[in-house]
């Protein structure tokens, strides 16, 4: 009779030595993370500093601070190109939608096996070659002065529309080689399993392998997005003249200073970087 009291009282406590190990464990990692945190916060300072330094008491500091941060020219050109700026997020919208939709279809004639589509997966093979293979500046250029002179009934003719045609065809050949490498990704084995269910080739493609390869694929996607955001100001190029680039060209034109283009950046900042940080909080979500 003792002795099965005896083990319980050694289980017994032993129960709160393995809890002080995992404490001290856990604190250990807190501290280990906190001196991490200090070292990167010291050592980013430093670096900083040093460069801030540097810019600050070269001897052509006073004249780019002149031309690029004259805090008078900021004040009197951001509320215009902010106001142009508008047009840039209902331009990036529109496409992007519109490259979601081109991708998403593109991708599916490549993968399908049917001999009947051959002539689709040859067409889509050739899209997709030709416009990832032509710079995205050219290629507005060519959509944006092209189409207008052919001079044919029925095409649209405003550079805004011209602009947004040439982004779609760019990026929808990018986006549509990522959504076909994650439906490639998806292993033949769910496909199978979804058919012997008793589900149709159109509902296992929509049911079972397109969500797995969506999912598989959203970084890459988003990372495209971040992309075509920035590269809107290319349609500037083409004569849009109420978008937030070519609007702080103007303002730089007009007053012989670089600030309004200071201004464009940061707006553009102001979308980019809160994509690339939604992008690195996903990527590290699936990493866990």
């Amino acid at each position: 009779m003792d002795a099965p009291e005896t083990g319980s009282e050694q289980v017994a406590g032993a129960v709160p030595v393995t809890v002080d190990r995992r404490a001290e464990r856990a604190a250990a990692q807190r501290a280990k993370d906190r001196r991490g945190t200090l070292v990167a916060t010291i050592s980013t300072i430093v670096v900083l500093g040093a460069l801030t330094a540097l810019t600050v008491t070269s001897a052509g500091w006073p004249s780019v601070k002149e031309k690029f941060f004259d805090w008078d020219v900021f004040v009197d050109t951001f509320p215009d190109i902010a106001r142009a700026f508008w047009l840039d997020i209902r331009v990036f919208v529109t496409v992007e939608i519109a490259v979601l939709i081109l991708g998403l279809i593109v991708a599916l004639v490549r993968v399908t096996t049917s001999p009947a589509l051959f002539p689709g997966r040859l067409i889509a093979f050739a899209y997709t070659t030709l416009f990832r293979g032509i710079p995205t500046i050219l290629l507005v250029y060519l959509v944006g002065f092209g189409i207008p002179g052919l001079q044919l009934t029925g095409l649209p003719t405003e550079p805004v529309i011209l602009g947004g045609i040439a982004l779609t065809l760019s990026y929808g050949a990018y986006v549509a080689e990522v959504y076909r490498a994650g439906l490639r990704s998806v292993h033949p084995g769910q496909r199978e399993a979804a058919l012997a269910a008793g589900l149709t080739e159109q509902q296992t493609m929509r049911h079972v392998v397109l969500p797995q390869a969506i999912r598989a694929v959203g970084p890459p996607l988003l990372n495209d997005f971040i992309a075509l955001q920035k590269d809107v100001a290319l349609i500037a190029i083409i004569g849009v003249t109420g978008e937030a680039f070519r609007q702080a060209q103007i303002a730089t034109l007009d007053n012989f200073n670089y600030t309004p283009l200071l201004g464009a950046a940061l707006l553009y900042l102001a979308v980019t970087i809160p994509c690339a940080y939604l992008l690195e909080r996903w990527e590290r979500s699936r990493d866990d």
